[in-house]
């Protein structure tokens, strides 16, 4: 069973097995339809394609974030939709960074589901090892649909998350550390592309993801990982540390790289930025201020 990372040599091996369910997940957060067009253009065969605004995103309230979670129940119906059984051995890419990957990952195993891994290097890595491709689009195998175990048993998911009130009780009373996954200057406040006011939660720690890879998009390997957060933490439990970004995406690329590092048990904090700055009360903190 691959639960976290699977290399491009590796799926080819499976590519044809038995229960086996890739995704394709690539996207632009600045073009939309770009990652269904690359999608057709060229995928893994078989690949079902899911896009982040329409399908993996609940609908937007000017105050929820950008890409607020859906209803544990609705994406997992979606999920059944897909093919998925309490069997399925799923692995998910994207275009190389494993943002949006890393993504799906982590939604997938909030409902439960542990046979997920990540694509190493995504689509890049599978081209660069000669992967086949087909282009076009694949239907989803409905008939293998099926209730997920874990959606039987507690309805507590299986991995942790706060909102956005949790965090503000945090500022005052400190029991967890927050880590921003954006890169350092939209931190800092001095860029800020995607949301109407710069800055960062008070008190929170900047961890850009793309400090988890390696120069070709390959994640760094396990042993530099735990190296890396593990100075970070500062010798805090992952327990005690909730990720955040700019609407939830790139803040499961660091919670998945301290799993990948045996740092398990981190939170989420799923409409971020994006939703936190939707609210003029909550406060906000910039670099030299």
């Amino acid at each position: 069973m691959f639960k976290l990372l699977i290399s491009a040599e590796e799926l080819q091996k499976n590519i044809s097995a038995r229960n086996w369910l890739v995704f394709d997940v690539r996207h632009n957060l600045a073009d939309h339809q770009a990652g269904r067009k690359a999608y057709e253009q060229g995928h893994i065969p078989g690949a079902l394609y899911l896009d982040h605004e329409e399908q993996l995103s609940a609908p937007k309230t000017g105050s929820n974030g950008r890409h607020p979670l859906p209803d544990r129940s609705d994406f997992a119906a979606l999920m059944r939709s897909q093919g998925l059984t309490q069997q399925s051995q799923v692995v998910v890419y994207d275009g190389g960074n494993s943002m949006f990957a890393a993504h799906l990952w982590w939604m997938l195993r909030w409902i439960g589901h542990e046979r997920v891994a990540v694509l190493d290097g995504g689509w890049q890595a599978w081209e660069a090892a000669g992967g086949a491709m087909e282009t076009g689009s694949n239907s989803a195998r409905l008939t293998e649909a099926q209730a997920l175990q874990s959606l039987n048993a507690p309805a507590k998911a299986a991995m942790p998350t706060v909102d956005a009130q949790v965090v503000l009780e945090n500022l005052s009373n400190p029991v967890f550390m927050v880590l921003d996954a954006r890169a350092a200057d939209r931190y800092s406040g001095k860029s800020e592309p995607m949301d109407p006011v710069a800055g960062h939660i008070p008190q929170a720690l900047n961890r850009p993801n793309a400090l988890n890879l390696q120069e070709n998009g390959l994640f760094k390997p396990v042993e530099a990982l735990r190296q890396d957060f593990q100075t970070l933490l500062q010798g805090r439990a992952p327990q005690q540390i909730v990720h955040q970004c700019g609407s939830g995406i790139t803040a499961c690329h660091n919670l998945f790289a301290m799993e990948l590092a045996g740092l398990e048990g981190s939170a989420l904090y799923p409409g971020s930025w994006s939703e936190w700055c939707s609210d003029p009360s909550r406060p906000v903190a910039r670099a030299g201020e």
